[in-house]
């Protein structure tokens, strides 16, 4: 799965006796890090029927599970609710992250035209030069060093 700078990691269920690539229960999705588009794929419903049954995500797969909302549906299963109320409130979710995205997108681009004003404003201090001042050099004063100690035979001073 995965090659050489191409990472590419699959999502399973495994007994924590078992060692890290030994045999796995179940596989649950997948995750690529490097597409754009499509970064990751997860059974939602096999998720959580692992999860009510004990399962432990790991950090990685609890990152997906936030990033996919799946998180946030366990949270609201685990609190007791019906399905038509987790159903409402995950459309509330869906709402917000599409929200919080498209201010990302906003702040990101606002940030990017400030760059570019700042690199204009460079470029005309560049072609400019420095400002000359009558009467003063522009030569940097030579700093003197400070005297070491001498160490004595022990390496003390």
């Amino acid at each position: 799965m995965g090659r050489r700078n191409g990472p590419f990691y699959r999502v399973f269920v495994m007994d924590s006796r078992n060692r890290r690539d030994g045999a796995a229960i179940e596989e649950l999705g997948w995750f690529n890090p490097i597409e754009a588009d499509k970064p990751y794929e997860l059974k939602e419903d096999r998720i959580l029927h692992w999860l009510q049954l004990g399962a432990q995500p790991s950090d990685a797969l609890h990152g997906l599970m936030k990033r996919s909302g799946l998180a946030h549906r366990w949270h609201l299963i685990k609190q007791g609710l019906d399905e038509k109320t987790v159903e409402k409130e995950m459309k509330k979710w869906v709402l917000t992250r599409e929200e919080t995205l498209k201010n990302r997108a906003a702040k990101a681009e606002e940030k990017a035209k400030k760059a570019k004003e700042k690199a204009k404003e460079k470029a005309k201090v560049a072609e400019e030069g420095p400002p000359k001042t009558p009467g003063k050099s522009l030569r940097k004063k030579p700093q003197l060093r400070k005297k070491r100690k001498k160490k004595g035979p022990r390496g003390r001073a």
